[in-house]
């Protein structure tokens, strides 16, 4: 696991390991969604949230379920995502996919549930500080934003209707800053809304969201050709096969990764406003660009 992202990950793995000490649940769905969420992974998600939130000395404590939660609709994605009527994969985090150890019914059911829970993990924990109602209410509406219809859900439909299809650089940006961008944007304003932020804040790191999710995803795509599926936890190739159409179709590895480094400056450059708080979130955008090379 990089350095930058160890501060966070055990507080996340220790706090995902409650929350889905599940009672009076069935069994296979128990045993589906622990393994899915507990496979492993960066934990990139939660910790963009939980750094959001220190930029304004927020409460670890109070965003930490928010955190949680949005690494549990990122799994359900993944769970979904490897669906044989979606990308069909059998290889997740170095490990056999949901709908291969459960079979394609439960995988279906363990993503619901997943989806599900986040929201239940998001609510009880805002009633817990129901004098910071307002702000938790912001918080959990900016997640489902991302993650549904105006966001993630948008982006996939985009990614699977443009299968075989040539797009412009735009079209292809729009694909990547719905699939990709809308959760890692919400992730970071999830953290930060906790604190009422002023609106300057919130648009400073809207930009660095926006340019590191674009980032995050030209990298994929690049190492979906040129990475290792052993470092990767997954099988490579599969936009090539699946004939999607990429940065690297459109570009070559070279100009992607030129462009990957502007965005990254975009974002980093966006952090100043914060000062040397924003130390961890520059890294971790450093990290993002050279991330399994």
């Amino acid at each position: 696991m990089p350095e930058i992202l160890n501060k966070y990950t055990e507080i996340i793995n220790t706090r995902l390991k409650e929350l889905l000490d599940l009672k009076q649940v069935h069994p296979v769905i128990k045993d589906a969604m622990n393994y899915s969420v507990m496979a492993g992974g960066k934990r990139l998600r939660p910790t963009l949230n939980i750094m959001a939130n220190a930029l304004l000395s927020g409460n670890v404590r109070e965003t930490l379920d928010i955190a949680c939660a949005i690494e549990i609709i990122h799994t359900y994605s993944l769970v979904h995502d490897d669906l044989p009527a979606m990308d069909n994969d059998d290889l997740r985090r170095g490990k056999p996919t949901s709908h291969v150890m459960f079979g394609e019914a439960f995988a279906v059911l363990c993503g619901d549930a997943l989806l599900n829970f986040a929201y239940e993990v998001m609510m009880k924990n805002a009633l817990r500080h129901a004098s910071n109602m307002d702000s938790h209410l912001k918080a959990m509406l900016e997640v489902a934003t991302g993650a549904g219809v105006y966001g993630m859900i948008t982006g996939q439909c985009g990614d699977i209707e443009n299968e075989g299809q040539i797009l412009t650089e735009a079209e292809l940006k729009q694909v990547h800053e719905h699939k990709t961008g809308a959760m890692i944007k919400s992730s970071l304003l999830s953290g930060l809304l906790l604190c009422d932020p002023r609106q300057e804040y919130i648009d400073a790191l809207t930009v660095y969201g926006n340019n590191i999710g674009l980032t995050f995803q030209i990298i994929d795509d690049v190492l979906d050709i040129v990475g290792d599926s052993k470092k990767m936890g997954k099988t490579l190739g599969k936009d090539k096969t699946s004939k999607k159409f990429t940065f690297p179709t459109l570009y070559g590895i070279e100009k992607s990764m030129k462009i990957a480094e502007e965005k990254t400056e975009e974002a980093v450059n966006a952090l100043t406003i914060f000062g040397t708080r924003g130390k961890e979130l520059t890294d971790l955008a450093y990290f993002i660009l050279k991330r399994e090379r």
